[in-house]
């Protein structure tokens, strides 16, 4: 299975009079661009702002991301969500990288949503602060939810992938400036060399925990509340066969660009026939009962034996709840002999002195922190909005506030703003990102 990706980076954005990419400028027709977004029905506004590295503009409230691509079979991108089902995995993808399609509420937030700065202290906490992003502003008529916490947010998200295919063919015909390509082959067909490498499995936890429909992630379409851990090759997910849903603390998040550009998958691929032989990704789920999280977690590990994998990596989307899944399945590694190493945030309160997880074990003896979501923030005001900011405050975004007896509001009246990491858009990059470091005092 081999999937290539051609790059072409944007050095700007612009709006003009066509669709167009020339020189690293991606130049968009904003009318036409507006009025595709508007063939949902459910979409009442639009807006389309760019927001450059630099400039003075905060971003709120944040729902989706996804990276601009398109396939030159002339498939869809996300298969069961915005074309029919097909295997992922293999073909020639070309992709806008440097850039970001963000989906944002023109006025309504939820639990799930974010903040991004495009300056200052603020930019250096999430990977979309160093992008050029493409915000769609948008509301709907999705009233029925329209002060609820949690929201599916379906219409703005299902407008940023559509849009992601919608930009992306303008570089259908073109040359791209280099190339990656994925390629491994079968498990049981690599070469004695390789084999003799240790073998390592990524093991991923998207967030299922949402019983109710609508608000996970999908894979394939499929909400992955019905999901029992699977033997998936990389290139999958790496070719848009999971989309990220409306469900998590937002620094917890793994966003489709996350999914689409997964770091730590690159880095195992990176190593491949030098220093491991990467098997694959065992993709798991994280569940609500704890005989859910047990039976995940014996599904893992015996696909991680029957494979033959001597380590693995699991990573998380999420804390709390999810930390039980995510210790299991740790536990469950080093009991079949599978050494294993963990990548999640932790959440050890705005004094940084919890526990850091909800749960712990000593056998989970090799853990990478990507920081604490409860980190307290402050960050002075924007020149320009984008969204409204008076989400982050009203509407339970995790990480802000409409009041407190010692702090305020979250939101000031100068709007500079207080709060915590929680609600920085994807902000603890536990795909890989994270340039964030660990100090000891």
């Amino acid at each position: 299975m081999q999937l290539k990706i051609g790059n072409f980076y944007v050095k700007d954005i612009v709006f003009g009079e066509k669709l167009s990419f020339a020189d690293g400028v991606l130049t968009i027709n904003k009318e036409e661009a507006i009025a595709f977004i508007l063939e949902d029905e459910h979409i009442t506004e639009c807006d389309i702002v760019i927001a450059r590295p630099g400039e003075k503009k905060r971003i709120v409230p944040v729902k989706e991301a996804v990276e601009a691509r398109v396939r030159l079979d002339g498939e869809s991108l996300f298969p069961g969500v915005t074309g029919d089902l097909r295997m992922c995995g293999s073909g020639t993808i070309h992709a806008l990288k440097n850039m970001s399609i963000l989906g944002v509420g023109k006025h309504w937030g939820s639990f799930g949503d974010g903040l991004v700065d495009m300056w200052g202290e603020g930019q250096k906490y999430t990977l979309f602060g160093s992008l050029i992003n493409l915000c769609l502003v948008i509301d709907t008529d999705e009233e029925f939810e329209q002060r609820e916490q949690q929201k599916k947010n379906r219409a703005i998200r299902w407008a940023v992938h559509r849009f992601a295919e919608y930009v992306g063919k303008v570089v259908a015909e073109l040359e791209p400036e280099d190339s990656e390509t994925y390629e491994l082959p079968p498990v049981t067909k690599r070469s004695e060399e390789v084999n003799k490498l240790p073998s390592v499995v990524l093991v991923m936890q998207p967030q299922s925990q949402m019983e109710e429909m609508g608000y996970n992630d999908l894979l394939y379409g499929w909400d992955l509340n019905h999901f029992v851990p699977t033997f998936m090759h990389p290139n999958e997910v790496l070719d848009g066969g999971i989309i990220s849903g409306s469900f998590m603390p937002s620094s917890s998040k793994w966003s489709t660009y996350d999914f689409q550009n997964f770091p730590t998958i690159k880095s195992l691929y990176r190593e491949h026939g030098k220093s491991l032989n990467f098997l694959g990704i065992i993709m798991s789920n994280l569940n609500v009962s704890l005989e859910q999280k047990q039976r995940s977690a014996i599904f893992v590990a015996q696909i991680a034996k029957s494979l033959g994998a001597d380590g693995a990596i699991v990573t998380e989307e999420g804390y709390g709840n999810p930390d039980a899944d995510y210790i299991l399945c740790l536990v469950a590694l080093e009991d079949v002999g599978v050494k294993t190493v963990g990548i999640s945030n932790e959440c050890t309160g705005r004094d940084g002195a919890s526990q850091p997880l909800v749960t712990l074990d000593v056998k989970a003896n090799a853990l990478v922190s990507t920081g604490n979501v409860s980190e307290m923030i402050e960050l002075e005001p924007a020149d320009e909005v984008i969204g409204e900011l008076q989400a982050l405050a009203r509407d339970g975004l995790s990480g802000g506030w409409p009041d407190d007896d010692e702090l305020g509001p979250s939101v000031r009246e100068d709007g500079s703003i207080i709060m915590e990491n929680n609600a920085m858009f994807c902000g603890d990059m536990i795909a890989g990102w994270s340039t964030k470091t660990m100090k000891e005092f």
